[in-house]
């Protein structure tokens, strides 16, 4: 039973106003506590009212640090899981604080730590705040990687002993703290949302830094003596050979973080001051995007549609690591009837599980690879193929000789712009003659960063920058440049409490390319990309750039991210009219 529906019994709240509370809640993440008190009704009538339903004495908790030696009874991980916390030892028994005495999977967890530790327990009833205290004292990553690092002196020592050729060898020493060191930073990742773990030995400190919203930043220093052992110990989670540390590897390993099931995928690289080692994230609990929310204007989404709907041919996304094309292709791939066909996919690796399609991951290290996997997803009767990058010659003319005997397939590759993708599949071999009747569509991708709600500022558009706006949709035809919005008002990023930067997430801007008969004439003439984009331009077609401009003007990201897509729209120093003739000529 939540506390709304004990405060309506308890006459404290009506049925109306608890209905109203829990919908703010949902909407603006705050907690009902919070909005509770505002209403003038305080945590001590909260907890009183819970304590006589459920029988619990309630505890306010001391500002007073409980210390390690109590913390230590609970680990966090299980503490934040199940939302109960330790507060104290008195007469040899555990206290514990809980939010929520109807969770019976706490229970029994408690029961089990319990056993373990060998110390009774007895419950109260504490406030989320106070919870969220107690989570705090735990420490913060430096901290814990400090308490380890404080035990570690054995586990990073190195000791030099004799390889079966005679040659001296370096055998790393593995303990606890170092394992407990990875995996606090592994944690600490996946919790602050990270997509990427970069661990870089510099020559007297390693650094340890996160990719957050598609920016590195550095989250830790290690001693440079223990970067062996920490290296080591990702080698042995990801089943590298510890022996190599003259060339490249690649490896993964999966982990339970927070109770999810989180999978890494882990490249090594080797630098003067030693092994470096990239992980990616891959969070296989996060459910598939919809192609709704990838942030297509309405024209291109409409686009996207009719090409799904096509029985044949081919789509491409084009743009460079970590552009999103992968969110893309699945959520195409989620878009599409799989119940009345055969999707299947081949992958490198499975990052995403979507019902209803036969997911495959590819094993260049055996051979079988993307051009061996096509070969036999086309004697399994596909409907719908899936090919998670076209790298090569090979596997280019498997996929468009797939499109073209009757089957739908989606795949990337790796060009600038979607205009590129064309002469691309020239480039690698594939007949110009081929590729007009099968391209239905080449998508061009970026991503940028999101404004969050209520930290977009409006901010009038200088003379100037207006200027070049106007001359960035010159060569579009006129019936497409007469449906722009007015270049009055654009968006600046903000500080907030819940947003210090003003941005959270990232967002897709795209350019799609339609093949038409057009655009086919040009192909099979001279497909070079300057023509192939002129011939898309006359149809309209935004570019990246454009669609970023599109929203930075309709307040879903700030407008400086116009610039991260090339070119210098905004000026350091926006010229004044007088000093810019141009934008003189253009001021009213």
């Amino acid at each position: 039973m939540n506390v709304l529906s004990i405060l309506t019994d308890a006459g404290l709240l009506k049925a109306e106003d608890a209905t109203a509370i829990a919908e703010e809640a949902r909407a603006t993440q705050t907690p009902i506590e919070t909005i509770l008190d505002k209403r003038g009704i305080t945590i001590e009538q909260i907890l009183a009212k819970e304590s006589e339903k459920y029988g619990l004495p309630a505890r306010a908790v001391p500002n007073a640090p409980r210390g390690r030696e109590v913390l230590d009874h609970i680990p966090e991980e299980s503490a934040r899981h199940y939302g109960f916390a330790p507060l104290a030892v008195v007469d040899g028994a555990l206290e514990v604080g809980i939010i929520d005495p109807d969770n019976i999977e706490a229970l029994d967890a408690l029961q089990f730590i319990s056993s373990r530790v060998g110390l009774p327990y007895k419950l109260f009833l504490i406030s989320q705040a106070d919870f969220d205290k107690v989570l705090e004292e735990y420490g913060s990553l430096s901290e814990e990687v400090g308490t380890a690092l404080s035990e570690l002196e054995p586990a990073a020592e190195t000791e030099e002993a004799k390889g079966k050729d005679g040659q001296v060898e370096t055998v790393i020493k593995e303990d606890a703290p170092v394992t407990k060191i990875v995996a606090t930073i592994l944690r600490y990742a996946v919790e602050g949302g990270a997509s990427d773990i970069h661990i870089e030995p510099g020559i007297d400190k390693t650094h340890v830094r996160f990719r957050m919203d598609g920016d590195l930043h550095t989250s830790l220093e290690l001693p440079v003596k223990v970067h062996p052992a920490v290296v080591a110990r990702i080698k042995i989670l990801s089943q590298m050979r510890l022996d190599e540390k003259r060339k490249p590897q690649d490896g993964r390993f999966s982990a339970q973080v927070e109770g999810r099931r989180i999978d890494f995928r882990v490249s090594t690289f080797p630098t003067q001051g030693g092994e470096k080692v990239v992980m990616r994230i891959l969070d296989r609990s996060k459910s598939v995007a919809t192609l709704e929310s990838l942030g297509f204007s309405e024209k291109d989404f409409q686009i996207i549609k009719e090409s799904l709907d096509r029985p044949y041919g081919i789509i491409l996304i084009s743009g460079p690591t970590g552009s999103g094309k992968s969110t893309t292709l699945f959520a195409m791939l989620s878009a599409i009837d799989r119940e009345t066909q055969n999707v299947v996919s081949l992958e490198d690796p499975v990052e995403y599980e979507v019902p209803g399609v036969s997911q495959s991951q590819v094993h260049p290290e055996i051979g079988y690879t993307f051009a061996s996997g096509l070969r036999s997803i086309l004697r399994q009767d596909p409907d719908v193929i899936m090919v998670g990058e076209i790298r090569d010659k090979e596997t280019a003319q498997l996929a468009i000789q797939a499109a073209l005997t009757g089957h739908l397939v989606f795949s990337t590759i790796h060009t600038n712009t979607a205009a590129g993708v064309i002469p691309r599949l020239v480039d690698m071999g594939v007949d110009p003659y081929l590729i007009a009747p099968t391209l239905i569509a080449a998508i061009g991708q970026r991503l940028v960063r999101k404004l969050c709600p209520g930290a977009g500022v409006p901010q009038p558009i200088s003379p100037s920058i207006k200027l070049l706006l106007e001359k960035e949709f010159s060569d579009l035809p006129p019936e497409h440049r007469q449906n722009l919005p007015a270049f009055d008002t654009a968006f600046e990023a903000t500080t907030t409490a819940d947003c210090p930067n003003g941005t959270r997430g990232r967002l897709a801007v795209f350019e799609i390319l339609r093949m038409d008969k057009d655009l086919e004439r040009v192909v099979l003439e001279d497909p070079v990309e300057e023509k192939v984009y002129a011939a898309a331009r006359e149809k309209g077609m935004f570019t990246m750039r454009e669609d970023a401009i599109m929203k930075a003007l309709a307040g879903q990201i700030p407008f400086e991210e116009v610039n991260t897509l090339g070119g210098a729209l905004l000026a350091e120093s926006d010229p004044e009219p007088e000093n810019n003739p141009e934008a003189a000529a253009a001021a009213p």
